[in-house]
């Protein structure tokens, strides 16, 4: 059955329906949890959290056609919601790719995801939920806007300024990893 079907049968109640539902999106959205967490746990409750809230709000929900993209605005919102909650809790990372570039080996995509992880950790948590719904979920910027209750422009000058914090801390750990960078520098 097609996904709309599902959703219909799942707005009825149909748990069997909206199980399906979920088996379906739940590696993408424990995906995008836990690059915007960057803690499997913490993704792990706010994957839950938004299949609870799925649920809930299934009835009420107008376009089954519209079912993903209010998945993916749930689980960002469940996401800022667990932020907010454990600010100054220490976060560990393990990103989880859905989709592996076949001509890299697996050593230069281990370094490239490291590489990303700690640079995406520098980004303030809001930053990186604009980042990972537009880069990861593939989400239109005015939709981004819609799903975060912010303005379009908050959205593009977010992602502006992230992506330039990306850029440079990328550089800096480049020239820092560079063969023969020194931390004191040369020696004479």
């Amino acid at each position: 059955m097609d996904q709309i079907g599902l959703v219909e049968r799942a707005r009825r109640g149909d748990r069997h329906a909206f199980a399906e539902l979920a088996r379906a999106s739940g590696a993408r959205l424990d995906a995008a949890a836990r690059l915007i967490l960057r803690d499997p746990d913490l993704a792990q409750d706010a994957v839950q959290e938004t299949l609870i809230r799925a649920w809930r709000g299934l009835p009420g929900l107008r376009e089954p056609a519209t079912f993903d993209h209010w998945l993916h605005s749930l689980v960002v919102h469940a996401c800022i919601d667990l932020i907010r909650k454990r600010r100054r809790r220490v976060i560990e990372v393990e990103l989880t790719p859905l989709h592996e570039a076949p001509s890299l080996d697996a050593t230069v995509r281990i370094a490239d995801r490291d590489q990303l992880d700690r640079v995406l950790a520098r980004l303030e948590p809001e930053a990186r939920a604009v980042v990972v719904m537009h880069f990861y979920l593939d989400v239109p910027l005015p939709r981004v806007a819609e799903t975060l209750g912010i303005p379009l422009g908050t959205v593009k000058s977010r992602l502006h300024r992230s992506l330039g914090a990306m850029r440079s801390a990328m550089a800096i750990e480049e020239v820092a990893s560079a063969p023969g960078a020194a931390i004191g520098g040369p020696v004479a």
